[in-house]
C-alpha cells in the first residue's frame, strides 16, 4: 500500500503545478541567501527534483529493457553515486535512441553539472527536447547554471530568457526571471536587470521570488546612485 501511495503521490506533483510548486518553494529561498552562487546546493537540489520529475514523465513512453537499465541509472543518480550515474547514462545514451536517449541525456547532463563537467553538461541538456511545461523550461534553466559556472553570462541570460518565456506560468516563469535578472547584473546590464526584477514584482507579484526582486532591485538602485 505504501508504494501505491508514493506513485500517487508522484503522479499528483506532476501533473498539478500547486503541488509541484510546493516542492520547488523548498529549495527556492538560495536566492535570498547566496545571491552570487547560481550554481551550488540549492541548484542541484533543483536539478534532482528535475531529474526526479523527467524519469517519471519517461516511464509510461518506454520498452521494459530501456526502462530497467534507465532505472539502474537513475537509482545511482539519486544515491549521489555521480561516477556510477555518469557511466551508466551514457552507456543507456548509447544503447538506447527516441525517448530513451532523450531522457538519459537530461539525466546525465545534470550528472556532469553535478560534477563541474560544465561543457560536457550544457551538450547534453542542450540535446534533450520535451513539450513538457516542466521539464524542457528546467533543462533551458541548468544550461544557464552551467554558462553561469563559467561566467559565460550572455549565454546564460539566452538560456535563463528561454526557461522564463517557455509556457509563461506564475509557478516557474517568477524563478528563472530572477535567474535571469541575477545574469544581467553579473554581465554588467543594469538596465535589463532592473527591467526583469520589475516583471517579477508586476507580473507575479504574490509569487515567492517577488520579494527578493524587489530587494535585489533597490539594492542595485542604490549602487547606481552611489
Amino acid at each position: 500500500m505504501a508504494k501505491k501511495k508514493d506513485v500517487n503521490e508522484s503522479i499528483e506533483i506532476i501533473e498539478s503545478p500547486e503541488a509541484l510548486q510546493q516542492e520547488i518553494v523548498k529549495v527556492s529561498g538560495f536566492f535570498d541567501q547566496n545571491k552570487s552562487s547560481i550554481v551550488g546546493t540549492a541548484v542541484v537540489a533543483v536539478a534532482i527534483i528535475v531529474g526526479y520529475f523527467g524519469f517519471q514523465w519517461y516511464q509510461n513512453t518506454q520498452d521494459a529493457e530501456g526502462e530497467k537499465k534507465l532505472y539502474k541509472a537513475v537509482y545511482a543518480f539519486e544515491s549521489d553515486s555521480l561516477a556510477a550515474a555518469s557511466k551508466d547514462l551514457a552507456k543507456v545514451s548509447d544503447e538506447f535512441g527516441g525517448n530513451t536517449q532523450n531522457l538519459a541525456d537530461l539525466y546525465l547532463g545534470i550528472t556532469l553539472l553535478k560534477q563541474g563537467k560544465y561543457d560536457n553538461a550544457i551538450e547534453k541538456l542542450k540535446n534533450f527536447s520535451s513539450g513538457d511545461l516542466l521539464v524542457q523550461a528546467r533543462a533551458y534553466s541548468l544550461i544557464g547554471d552551467a554558462y553561469s559556472e563559467k561566467k559565460s553570462y550572455a549565454e546564460a541570460i539566452e538560456y535563463y530568457a528561454k526557461a522564463a518565456d517557455y509556457k509563461a506560468n506564475k509557478f516557474f516563469s517568477p524563478g528563472y526571471l530572477l535567474k535571469l535578472a541575477n545574469a544581467y547584473e553579473a554581465n554588467k546590464q543594469t538596465k535589463e536587470a532592473l527591467d526583469t526584477y520589475t516583471a517579477i514584482t508586476e507580473k507575479y507579484p504574490e509569487s515567492s521570488e517577488a520579494i527578493p526582486a524587489k530587494k535585489y532591485k533597490s539594492l542595485l538602485e542604490s549602487s547606481i546612485s552611489e
